[in-house]
């Protein structure tokens, strides 16, 4: 009877707690959109580039005109003025870093826009949380939203979405304690780029619990691996959960190519992982080659959480090569690794006699995860002629 009343006391002492706790604003769905909140909804794009309340949509069409990066539609807007559509977007020039947007929090990134002309394997987009001196998200743009061969497809996931004609948009949730940094550069030395963006965030309160997003690209083909083991992360280390794997695969030989499999090393994994996949196409939620039965071909699918969403066929003259892109997002069984964290997938096909064909295929990924800072150092990016699809 003690123990009951000693219960019914706590209880009745930690309803109050519970019931000052207020909903911060993050982690929207459907069942909590009534929810009034104190979050602070705001937004950078090239009208305000600082994100400050009533501070958008005034840059000058005559003040401003011709100067740097200010009034770029001043000619367009000359009849209407201020307010009108006056700086919709922003001119990287080669060999140029921008930074994008620039924010104090605490708070978190809910949603990114943009769209970028020219090469996007050119356009490098790195994001640094709080004081950091090195990025914890670096990748090309196509890439890191799922189009690394330069080519759009369209992709419709929970995550990330890409629509025509060239609309890049994330909802990977981003949140930082002291302020966050977005650059673009255009490593491109021969043009220039346009971008038309939008960065969508939230001021409110972090919980301790919350980790930071982090993004890293990889590369291998023949000109710089002899294995047949892409590595998709390496040197991470902390605490944390791995999140999502986009993979692109230039194919180089005849047949089937995606026998590999994917292997998670986590906590101290030397020769053998924890988490071994049973072939490529079956990690990102596929079977049988992806194959259409019926008309002999792949299937293109582009779902929640996984897809096989590009397929480049050859046309018998320039595009000689097959390439495929495709994503898997753990969205529903993130992996978790408490001290360190290594991903691999096999690079493998089929030889006669029902043998395993290791390849060099042309093999890019992005790898998302969070994890407590500090992180890792990241390898350095290949330079422009090896990020170039050729």
């Amino acid at each position: 009877m003690r123990t009951q009343q000693l219960l019914l006391l706590l209880l009745l002492l930690s309803g109050p707690v519970f019931a000052q706790q207020k909903f911060n604003g993050l982690d929207m769905n459907l069942g909590n959109l009534s929810k009034l909140s104190d979050a602070r909804t705001r937004s950078i794009s090239p009208e305000n580039f600082s994100g400050a309340k009533g501070k958008g949509g005034m840059a000058d069409a005559v003040k401003d005109k011709g100067k740097r990066n200010v009034a770029n539609a001043a000619q367009e807007a000359r009849d209407l003025g201020t307010g009108w559509k006056v700086n919709p977007f922003i001119i990287i020039n080669p060999n140029e870093t921008i930074t994008i947007a620039e924010m104090e929090g605490p708070g978190a990134i809910q949603h990114i826009w943009m769209t970028p002309t020219g090469n996007w394997n050119f356009t490098i987009i790195r994001v640094y949380w709080d004081d950091e001196k090195t990025p914890s998200i670096e990748a090309p743009i196509g890439a890191f939203f799922g189009m690394a061969w330069n080519e759009y497809a369209h992709l419709n996931s929970q995550a990330v979405t890409v629509n025509p004609g060239s609309a890049f948009n994330c909802y990977w949730k981003m949140p930082f304690r002291k302020k966050c940094r977005i650059t673009m550069e255009n490593s491109n030395d021969e043009e220039a780029m346009r971008l038309y963006y939008q960065v969508n965030y939230t001021l409110t309160e972090i919980g301790e619990e919350e980790a930071y997003f982090h993004a890293q690209y990889r590369r291998s083909n023949a000109s710089n691996n002899t294995s047949s083991i892409h590595t998709i992360i390496d040197g991470i280390k902390g605490k944390g959960q791995y999140v999502g794997t986009y993979m692109g695969v230039g194919v180089t030989n005849n047949g089937w190519w995606g026998e590999g499999e994917i292997k998670f090393y986590m906590d101290g994994d030397k020769d053998y992982a924890t988490i071994v996949g049973t072939g490529t196409e079956d990690y990102f939620c596929g079977s049988y080659n992806f194959e259409n039965k019926a008309i002999h071909q792949y299937q293109e699918f582009s779902t929640a959480y996984a897809g096989l969403h590009q397929v480049i066929r050859p046309d018998g003259v320039y595009r000689s090569q097959q390439r495929f892109g495709m994503y898997r997002w753990h969205i529903m069984d993130p992996i978790r690794f408490d001290g360190d964290l290594k991903v691999t997938i096999q690079d493998l096909g089929w030889r006669q006699g029902g043998r395993y064909l290791p390849q060099h295929s042309d093999i890019i990924t992005v790898a998302y995860w969070y994890q407590r800072e500090p992180h890792g150092s990241f390898p350095a990016l290949p330079k422009k002629d090896l990020l170039e699809v050729n």
